[in-house]
């Protein structure tokens, strides 16, 4: 990824947050007949320091658990808050017309090397762990138990679990920085009048 100082996020805390607001990674992996992407939900844990693990789980009939080079680092991209920002915004559109439109976005790479696990207990516990941090703000959550135990157990046969202790994290935060402040104020004033949620999302990621 492009790495532009002005919009580098270095502290691993905000990167790990983005990855639980946004958890659905796009896992990009190195094959034999090339590069290959598939969409996982995964879970970010903050160990081992300094960049934590990354756990979720594919179909067993997803060639991918099987495909990978184990030996080549994999990478995790995921997606926040992004929206298309218009020069109309800007004050300095008024004043001297030298400006064009931009997409902010904030965004996080995370590397290293994808591991296997086909024990019905690991899975158990990590869809256990993904369904709780879906379903915990509902007033009445479902859970894993919910469903009858054998019918769960068929479900299990059905996946495979991969891990990715991560060896590096990759943030980019581009959000107006590197505008006057004049202009990222009248960003946030039109992301305000717009409020809808995606604006609302790009506004929160914006004032931080």
């Amino acid at each position: 990824m492009y790495d532009a100082a002005a919009f580098r996020e270095d502290r691993v805390e905000v990167m790990h947050a983005l990855i639980k607001a946004h958890p659905l990674a796009t896992l990009v992996t190195t094959t034999a007949q090339g590069l290959e992407a598939n969409h996982i939900p995964m879970l970010i844990d903050a160990e081992p320091a300094p960049w934590g693990t990354l756990r979720g789980h594919v179909a067993r009939a997803n060639p991918v658990w099987r495909t990978f080079n184990a030996d080549t680092e994999v990478l995790a991209v995921f997606q926040g808050p992004h929206g298309y920002i218009t020069p109309s915004w800007y004050p300095s559109k008024a004043q001297h017309g030298k400006v064009v439109p931009t997409w902010n976005y904030a965004v996080v790479h995370a590397y290293g090397l994808l591991k296997v696990f086909e024990d019905a207990e690991w899975l158990r516990k990590l869809v256990t762990r993904l369904t709780e941090s879906q379903e915990s703000p509902r007033e009445q959550p479902w859970q894993v138990t919910d469903a009858p135990a054998d019918y769960v157990n068929t479900m299990l046969r059905a996946i495979v679990g991969i891990e990715i202790p991560l060896r590096r994290l990759q943030g980019k935060w581009k959000m107006s920085q590197n505008r006057l402040p004049q202009d990222r104020d009248g960003v946030i004033k039109a992301l305000e009048e717009q409020g809808d949620a995606a604006a609302l999302a790009m506004l929160d990621a914006l004032k931080r």
